[in-house]
């Protein structure tokens, strides 16, 4: 059956809207992947990219400036990728930006971030390797977190343990809580400590008013800061000194002198061991006693002559007379 103009027409709409979605489609999938602009490629090595895929984009502080294109594995523990940046971006990335491997939200794809440097190095160039450090992957505090998880469990296993025998009294901490004479002890015990603490800080008052009392001119010790007073103690102690050197000196002779009355020496040791010089000495006392005896007995006979009666009698009259003055 033979097509009419119109069916023709409207077939010839349908193909040519057709073929437009179609380039439209590839022309926003090439911008996005950044098929049709001009651009360089940078690298960076991963120890794993944590399911990344060829076509990711790729995040400059939160823009997208390119997409993964290809995914090398160097070695066991090196993966390299390469990385197609818009070329207007370059000027902006630092020699020591850092690639790390993202996603895209919670459950999004995976996409290579690069965050700025710090210091002020130039920018890349097309070809550069850039710094990368590896993210926490899921399995990593998944286990991280099941450690975690047992550890917390023998925690409360231990604590639990510990608790009951407090509850049951076992142990020092459950003898303090259960027993009550001990806890009575320990509440006297620290009523007491409270007393001493009170008291001690009261003398450690007393004392701090001891000290400053020292100042005080009225305290010996006040009085020693008078200098006045110092240098007349000082000269007191400087004479004491002198008159001790001088006694040392009386000391000795008085020592040499002694010395020689043990050795037989001088007069006193002639008198204390001659006898017959003692019994002279005796006898001429005596005799002088004698004589003054008698002189007296001669002077009280002249006062009874008639001779001299006058001029004793004048003697006694001139002694009273002085007696009355």
């Amino acid at each position: 059956m033979e097509k009419t103009a119109s069916q023709k027409i409207r077939l010839g709409i349908f193909v040519i809207a057709g073929l437009a979605f179609f380039i439209l489609t590839i022309y926003f999938i090439g911008n996005k992947q950044q098929m049709f602009g001009s651009t360089e490629h940078l690298k960076v090595v991963f120890n794993n990219v944590g399911g990344l895929q060829l076509g990711n984009n790729v995040r400059y502080s939160g823009i997208n400036i390119g997409t993964v294109r290809s995914i090398d594995i160097v070695n066991d523990s090196t993966i390299s990728v390469d990385m197609q940046i818009d070329k207007s971006i370059f000027p902006h990335i630092k020699k020591d930006a850092i690639a790390t491997i993202g996603s895209d939200g919670l459950v999004g794809s995976v996409i290579v971030n690069i965050t700025p440097g710090k210091g002020t190095v130039g920018p890349v160039s097309p070809g550069d390797v850039l710094q990368s450090t590896n993210r926490i992957r899921t399995d990593d505090m998944l286990n991280t977190l099941s450690i975690t998880n047992e550890n917390a469990a023998q925690l409360t296993a231990d604590l639990l343990k510990i608790t009951n025998e407090i509850n049951n009294g076992k142990g020092t901490v459950g003898v303090l809580i259960r027993d009550s004479i001990m806890a009575n002890d320990l509440k006297e015990t620290i009523h007491y400590l409270k007393l001493t603490s009170k008291k001690t800080s009261q003398t450690i008052d007393n004392l701090s008013t001891q000290i400053a009392s020292l100042n005080n001119k009225d305290n010996v010790i006040g009085v020693l800061k008078d200098t006045v007073v110092a240098n007349k103690i000082k000269k007191i102690v400087t004479n004491l000194d002198s008159s001790s050197q001088e006694i040392n000196k009386v000391v000795t002779n008085l020592n040499a002198t002694i010395l020689n009355v043990k050795e037989g020496k001088g007069a006193i040791n002639y008198l204390s061991n001659d006898p017959k010089l003692v019994k002279k000495i005796d006898s001429t006392m005596t005799n002088i006693n004698e004589a003054s005896k008698k002189l007296n007995d001669n002077l009280e006979a002249l006062k009874h002559n008639f001779l001299f009666r006058g001029y004793f009698r004048k003697l006694e009259k001139a002694k009273k007379k002085a007696e009355k003055k």
